[in-house]
């Protein structure tokens, strides 16, 4: 019987969302082992002026438990 286990994690980029999403892929994967997968759960930014100075994503990292 399979289990998966979720972690939430949060990207921060200052390049875009995607990018955002990506370094928290980059970083869970050092660490975890048979990550499956991850949804979008938010996306936000921090604002300095009227500019977007750091792109927030908030991602749920998907993988399977082995023993």
């Amino acid at each position: 019987m399979a289990v998966i286990k979720t972690i939430d994690l949060v990207g921060v980029s200052t390049e875009s969302w995607r990018d955002a999403a990506h370094k928290a892929l980059d970083e869970a994967t050092k660490t975890l082992r048979n990550v499956e997968g991850f949804t979008v759960m938010e996306t936000s930014a921090l604002v300095d002026g009227a500019q977007i100075a750091e792109y927030h994503t908030t991602v749920r990292i998907r993988f399977r438990i082995s023993r």
